[in-house]
Formats: C-alpha cells, structure tokens, sequence
C-alpha cells in the first residue's frame, strides 16, 4: 500500500499488488485491508507532532475503523518500546494507537522495537570531520536498547505469518545493549581516527530542536528523558525481549559506506 504510485514500480517487479491509500483514508485503507490474510502496518513518523497528539488520534481512528469494517486475518503494528510508558512523550503516539487498536477481534501484534541502530547514521559525519559526536542519549557509559531495521523487518516478516488469537506484544533488541561511548568507539575504529562523544547540555535542547526547525520540541525532549533516565524500557525488561541478530558494528559499517 502506497501514498504514491510513482513509487511502487519497484514493488509492482517484485510481483506485489499495489493499493493507493493514505494512512488517514479509512475507506481507502479498508478497501485496501479487505480480503487480507495479514496486514502490517507502519505509520508515517511523525518527529514535531502538535500538542496532544491529534495527527496521531487521527491515525488511530482512521486505522481501528479500516480494520474493524476489512477484518483481515491478523495484523502486526511497527510500535515502539516504552508505549506502555505513563509518561507523555514523542513515542505516545504509538501508545494511542495501541490502545484504539487493542481491543479488536482481529488477531493483533504490537512489534515494539528499541532504538533504532541506524539512528546513529547522524553521527557519521562530525565522527568523520571533526572526531567529536554531540550527544543526547547520556550518561554516555548507560547501555541503551537498540535494533537494527534489518532484524526489525526480519521479525515482522515471520510474525505476520504466524497464527494467533488475540492481542501479543512482541519486544525486540539487538544481541546485545550498547553504551553511546561503545558507539563512538567503534566508529573511531572504523574510520581510523579518534572519536568521542560531547554531551550536549539538557538545558539547550529546546533552543537547539527549535533552531531546527520544531515547533514543539518537548515531546521528543522528553523522550530522550525517558532514555536517559529509564523509564522508556520494555514492560518485560532485558530479559523478556527478543534478541535480533545484527550487531552494531555492522550497521556501523554499512552507515559509513553509505555516507561515503
């Protein structure tokens, strides 16, 4: 399913069938859900949402109504880990669609993925040029849960083929935590140079998104809190999550290669 057909001649080779929809067409997405043995869903991010979250509200109303009226066999939903979190944070809009989507008669996975690995593709040029990493995920020596996108749409791939009733969550993390400085070091090792992470001042961040461009930077703020602080995590903790199989360094690697 699409947004633009321009873009689906590669899938179209592939031998896939194409539906045009946009994620907030409920008709549309129901015409495209309808006689689906398995539909995955992956919602368009959405990095400066407005206050209270309406895109994602929108999305959540528009996905429940599609599914209900379709009734595919089973779904599995890209969501996130910490959308059980309390707090209210860039990641809640997962934790909104979750809850409009949970309570459905039709199968449903919750694929809850940690960081994504390949967030660090940010860190390759001021690694390269200047050897120095600002950094927001701190302290710098704290393990962080983190994934490749690879094992992501691995896992996705074999869950949609499986049989379940009900409502699962599926938590996924790469085969072992990794610290920021653990970052910096191998991509220093990498490129042949010293590399070190610069922490950049919880105080600033506001001033720092917004010259960026956000309007409303304290969701995404507060996400990086969540991190940093612990209470964006998996409900079932390190132990109970699903261990991926890329490792860091070579999503480092191919990160490099690519910004080359």
């Amino acid at each position: 399913m699409v947004r633009d057909l321009d873009k689906s001649e590669s899938w179209a080779k592939k031998g896939c069938e194409i539906a045009l929809a946009n994620i907030n067409n409920a008709e549309a997405l129901t015409a495209a859900f309808r006689g689906a043995e398995g539909v995955f869903v992956l919602v368009p991010p959405n990095f400066d949402p407005a206050p209270d979250f309406p895109e994602a509200r929108e999305t959540a109303a528009s996905l429940r109504s599609a599914i209900s009226a379709a009734r595919p066999g089973r779904v599995v939903y890209l969501s996130t880990i910490g959308a059980q979190a309390a707090q209210s944070n860039l990641l809640s809009q997962h934790t909104i669609i979750e809850q409009a989507l949970g309570d459905l008669p039709t199968p449903i996975t919750f694929l809850r993925p940690a960081w994504f690995m390949e967030n660090s593709g940010w860190d390759v040029a001021p690694a390269r040029e200047n050897g120095v990493i600002p950094g927001f995920l701190q302290p710098f020596d704290k393990p962080v849960p983190m994934v490749s996108t690879i094992d992501i749409g691995r896992v996705a791939a074999e869950l949609i083929q499986e049989r379940w009733s009900g409502k699962r969550v599926v938590e996924l993390e790469g085969p072992r935590r990794v610290t920021p400085a653990g970052i910096a070091a191998i991509l220093g090792d990498l490129l042949g140079r010293p590399v070190r992470m610069e922490a950049v001042p919880r105080e600033t961040w506001e001033s720092v998104f917004k010259s960026q461009g956000m309007k409303n930077p304290m969701p995404r703020i507060r996400m990086l809190d969540g991190f940093n602080e612990g209470w964006i995590e998996f409900e079932s903790g390190e132990a109970g999550s699903r261990k991926g199989r890329i490792e860091v360094r070579a999503v480092l690697q191919a990160l490099i290669k690519r910004e080359s």
